[in-house]
């Protein structure tokens, strides 16, 4: 399948790379990585990485704004649906690519490669570049261990595997890199967000089955001069609390005019939740988007069925 895709890229002249609404560490790494080994393998061809950026996220570096272009390839990273492509032009492109780690929601109807075992769809790419002829350099290596650490919380998920760690020290020995430095650029943080993380802990709602929950409004998060995405990214800093099985950070966007919601677990399924309510992901891992509050409380308490239904199986088994 890795040679079916390098083939398909060689033969377009215009290339989008997309990926899904809501941009995280992973998605944007691998769009940028891709854009740069392609440009570097075909020198000639137009590559685009597209979407909505985030300020937080810059050290990885910048979009390109497009108006409208013809006859290209669509490259869709780390989206499993077709609802959260952040590219109005999907149904223009002349043929489509989906590189994705989730599980299987939808097809796109073009070429898929889907591998819910890898951490990351950064991972993925490793395995690529390393497996055909696209190339790589210091850069692109750096940027795609950036998503595959924030993917992997720093490998403490179950989906760092023996392969994660082959490509990765793969990717060490052929392109160095100070760790140091990257962590830095990664994990360094304003007091702002620290003092608003601070505000989460004091005020977790935790339910009788284990669901801790957090209402963000505009307001607190002002109050805090923080963002909304600042505040849902705090979401893998609360995954070791005794008391708790599932935790979720709600918080509104009056920006985008939603209310984005971040949820971990640590053993009930939530992304079936999660997938309810415009959204999707992992199993342990998942985000949806709503428009009111309302609506937040009631995946909430979807959640909470969820975290109940878990115990009891769990209390059986040790019956």
């Amino acid at each position: 399948m890795f040679q079916k895709i390098y083939k398909t890229i060689k033969k377009y002249n215009t290339i989008v790379i997309a990926r899904h609404i809501g941009v995280d560490p992973d998605a944007l790494a691998s769009q940028l990585a891709l854009k740069e080994s392609i440009l570097l393998t075909f020198p000639k061809k137009k590559v685009y990485a597209v979407g909505n950026g985030s300020v937080k996220f810059s050290y990885l570096g910048k979009l390109d704004k497009l108006e409208e272009v013809d006859n290209f390839l669509l490259i869709v990273l780390d989206t499993p649906d077709k609802k959260r492509i952040d590219f109005k032009q999907f149904e223009n492109a002349k043929e489509i690519i989906k590189i994705d780690h989730h599980p299987f929601i939808e097809s796109f109807g073009g070429i898929e490669y889907i591998d819910d075992k890898a951490s990351s769809t950064s991972e993925i790419l490793m395995e690529l570049f390393y497996e055909t002829k696209l190339k790589c350099n210091t850069n692109i290596a750096k940027t795609l261990y950036c998503g595959l650490v924030s993917d992997s919380n720093r490998f403490l998920f179950d989906n760092s595997t023996p392969k994660t760690f082959s490509l990765v020290s793969h990717y060490l020995k052929h392109y160095p890199f100070v760790l140091s430095d990257l962590y830095k650029q990664m994990y360094l943080r304003p007091l702002k967000e620290v003092r608003l993380e601070g505000y989460i802990s004091l005020n977790l709602d935790v339910s009788e089955y284990g669901v801790a929950s957090i209402l963000l409004t505009d307001e607190v998060i002002n109050k805090y001069k923080a963002d909304s995405a600042s505040a849902g990214n705090m979401i893998n800093d609360f995954n070791y609390i005794e008391e708790v099985l599932i935790w979720v950070i709600v918080t509104e966007d009056v920006k985008n005019d939603n209310i984005r919601i971040n949820i971990r677990s640590r053993g009930p399924k939530i992304n079936k939740v999660a997938e309810k309510y415009n959204g999707g992901g992992h199993s342990m891992a998942s985000g949806a988007r709503v428009h009111t509050f309302e609506e937040a409380k009631d995946l909430i308490d979807d959640l909470n069925e969820v975290a109940r239904q878990y115990i009891k199986k769990e209390e059986s088994y040790e019956d």
